[in-house]
């Protein structure tokens, strides 16, 4: 566990590197909900700081008073344990409070919080693993700030930017292989060194048949030949819901793909721009994913299996902290297996479920991860968008198998 003085000042790299993510947004792009599953930018910022208020504060520092009681009505996401929440596809029209207000809000908690983490009140055991957990899940709330502004601004006829990013380093592309992995017994699942949240836990042991998995992620250029092969008109490739939902709703590329004249381009967050053939194929759903595994010959993999390969190698990758916030082609050297942390969530075919013996958290935070154990699908690694200090080998983000929103891609397995 962290000390006081170690979590006072990750506090406040946390805190301002969201204030920094907001900052390329207007206050009209911070108000704006583009669909249910997204939320406004300045609903991120008031969440996160409702989480602070809510679950260190008012149980942790006597006397404090809440910044405003409607907050904690209009700021709850899905913690039913603590009250009434605002309908999460209503979050835009909350036009009240202002930007400037909800930032001051920001302020007060801030204050607060290191003003107690400065004091011989600081809190301790239980108390400060809750504060650890409100700045990962800020870290949450950070990546999805960018992909919620992404999916607004996609729907801009101007084609808005968010900011002007990088170009993306030059690459002769990185040849597809196989990393062959023997079968056995592997312990798997979050240590008790560090921290982690409860889905990752308890470890514990798994038997795995020998597999192979791809020495990268599948390509703009791969994802192409899939569709010019028919791969959106040919129901033999397609999962039975995934086949109804790309019907239902008309897909036929992934999201943010544009075919003009022939040429596919893409929206990304520096705007729209051609498609890189040899950069890593994002916003595709699992539906998506697992119909190019099966036109490529393939599958997805469990995500133990992608945790066999991830774990002991170092994170590193195109994470936030590269700046790219766009997925980019692996480096044409080496034969090992890249791009395991960042670029795209990996969907695996795995459903997110329980672990052996799995216990959430006591009370309200309990609702973080496991009340969410139906009807979702595993994905790991992180992406363009992730923290490089929030990923890990046994990181386990889920979403509902039709979502491509977020930076979700391919990554190949097959069994021995």
């Amino acid at each position: 566990m962290p000390t006081a003085v170690e979590l006072a000042a990750r506090y406040r790299a946390v805190r301002a590197l969201t204030e920094r993510l907001r900052e390329p947004l207007s206050a009209e792009d911070c108000q704006a909900q583009s669909m249910p599953d997204a939320s406004p930018a300045k609903w991120h910022l008031a969440h996160t700081t409702w989480f602070f208020e809510t679950f260190v504060l008012v149980p942790g520092r006597r006397g404090y008073q809440p910044f405003h009681p409607a907050f904690r009505v209009l700021f709850n996401s899905y913690y039913q344990g603590v009250g009434e929440q605002h309908p999460r596809p209503q979050r835009g029209l909350l036009t009240r409070p202002s930007l400037d207000e909800v930032l001051a809000y920001r302020a007060h908690v801030d204050a607060y919080v290191l003003d107690w983490l400065a004091g011989d009140d600081a809190p301790v055991g239980a108390l400060a693993s809750v504060v650890e957990i409100g700045l990962h899940h800020e870290q949450q709330h950070q990546e999805l700030l960018l992909t919620d502004a992404k999916h607004l601004l996609s729907g801009n006829p101007l084609a808005p930017a968010y900011a002007a990013l990088p170009p993306a380093p030059p690459a002769a592309g990185r040849a597809f292989g196989w990393r062959m992995v023997d079968g056995g017994v592997r312990e798997v699942g979050a240590t008790t060194d560090g921290f982690a949240f409860d889905n990752e836990r308890p470890r514990h042991a798994a038997l795995l048949e020998p597999f192979a998995l791809s020495t990268r992620l599948t390509t703009n250029a791969e994802y192409a030949e899939f569709i010019a092969d028919g791969g959106y008109r040919r129901p033999e490739l397609w999962l039975s819901d995934g086949w109804s939902t790309i019907l239902t709703r008309g897909w036929r590329a992934p999201l943010y793909w544009d075919d003009r004249d022939g040429q596919w381009c893409e929206f990304t967050l520096g705007g729209r721009r051609s498609l890189d053939p040899l950069a890593p194929v994002s916003h595709v759903s699992l539906y998506e994913a697992d119909a190019f595994a099966t036109w490529a010959g393939a599958r997805l993999p469990t995500e133990l299996e992608w945790e066999a390969v991830a774990t002991g190698r170092p994170v590193r990758g195109n994470l936030l902290d590269s700046g790219h916030l766009h997925p980019i082609a692996a480096a044409a050297n080496g034969t090992d297996v890249a791009q395991l942390y960042g670029d795209v969530w990996e969907w695996t075919r795995s459903a997110y479920a329980p672990y052996p013996g799995f216990r959430p958290l006591a009370g309200a935070l309990g609702e973080y991860n496991g009340k969410f154990m139906s009807s979702q699908v595993v994905l790991r690694g992180g992406s363009c968008a992730t923290p490089a200090d929030h990923v890990r080998a046994s990181y386990r983000n889920f979403f509902p198998p039709d979502a491509r929103w977020q930076f979700s891609g391919i990554r190949l397995a097959k069994d021995a």
